[in-house]
């Protein structure tokens, strides 16, 4: 199990107004003040954004359009070589820019045509039940900053790389669309935190860190890895079971480090059949079972 808050660096605001975003002691960005500056200024522009209202323009900086191209520059060879067919084909019909930072709204409208989704943007940690609310409603929360430019292939929380290049790719497909879209139901019909929870730790071993066989090949189409220089490379030579609900749920792990273990779908129609079937009927009783079972069998 993870602790989703884990992931994502704190955000406060000062009784001046002025936000403050709080990185974590081994970010690469830690001790750089212009860094921290500009990480409060976009955080800011999320926390000021209400429901409704147009998702707010970024100006990003040449820097920053930098890291973006480097970044995609470097994930594109990996993505032949290791991503799903159906991924590929998702990232194909998107047509995301590699050349500059893309603005949400852009995102959204290269998107909606193709799955109905949208983006709207995040300072960085959404509730558990808000993401999921969202999710349900086909919309996905995204931060809009990028990790620091010392370490352009590394970045220690999720940035506008790995919520758009990751899971804006991986919801260009119908297919992968459709069962973030029944996590994200589910969460909306659960009543208990410990339900939605187990749901977001399975999405958490499909969704965001899933792998798949592609004929006698293992080819990744989770977020997590696909947005990642590094766990691209590391995927093949981890531990990896096949889809196991009860595990999926509660298995205990470091997010910090590579994944120790991965669940294997043998297609897009398994992963349907059994996470995405999971995500349509669970029910509170269910989730509360299944992490029964789970235990039983320590």
């Amino acid at each position: 199990m993870f602790e989703e808050g884990q992931l994502y660096s704190a955000v406060t605001t000062d009784a001046d107004g002025t936000v403050q975003v709080h990185l974590a002691d081994n970010h690469p960005g830690l001790h750089d003040a212009a860094y921290l500056a500009r990480r409060g200024e976009i955080a800011g522009v999320s926390l000021a954004h209400r429901a409704g209202e147009p998702v707010p323009h970024v100006d990003y900086t040449a820097d920053e359009h930098a890291i973006w191209r480097t970044v995609c520059a470097e994930l594109a060879p990996k993505h032949e070589r290791y991503a799903h067919p159906e991924f590929l084909a998702g990232k194909a019909a998107l047509g995301l820019p590699t050349d500059h930072v893309p603005q949400l709204t852009e995102v959204t409208e290269r998107l909606e045509p193709l799955t109905g989704w949208s983006y709207t943007c995040a300072p960085g940690l959404v509730p558990l039940r808000d993401f999921y609310g969202d999710l349900g409603r086909r919309v996905f929360n995204s931060t809009q900053y990028l990790r620091h430019g010392s370490q352009p292939l590394y970045t220690p929380e999720p940035d506008i790389i790995h919520e758009v290049v990751g899971h804006g790719n991986q919801l260009a497909s119908p297919r992968f669309a459709a069962v973030t879209e029944a996590a994200g139901q589910a969460g909306l019909r659960l009543e208990t935190d410990e339900a939605v929870k187990f749901v977001a730790d399975v999405f958490w071993f499909s969704m965001e860190f899933g792998v798949m066989a592609d004929g006698d090949a293992l080819k990744a189409y989770g977020a997590g890895i696909l947005s990642s220089y590094g766990e691209m490379d590391e995927f093949g030579h981890i531990k990896i079971r096949p889809l196991d609900l009860h595990q999926m749920g509660t298995l205990n792990y470091d997010i910090t480090a590579y994944q120790p273990v991965l669940f294997r779908a043998e297609s897009v129609q398994h992963l349907e059949d059994v996470v995405g079937h999971f995500f349509a009927t669970v029910d509170d009783d269910l989730a509360a079972r299944l992490r029964a079972e789970a235990g039983a069998t320590v």
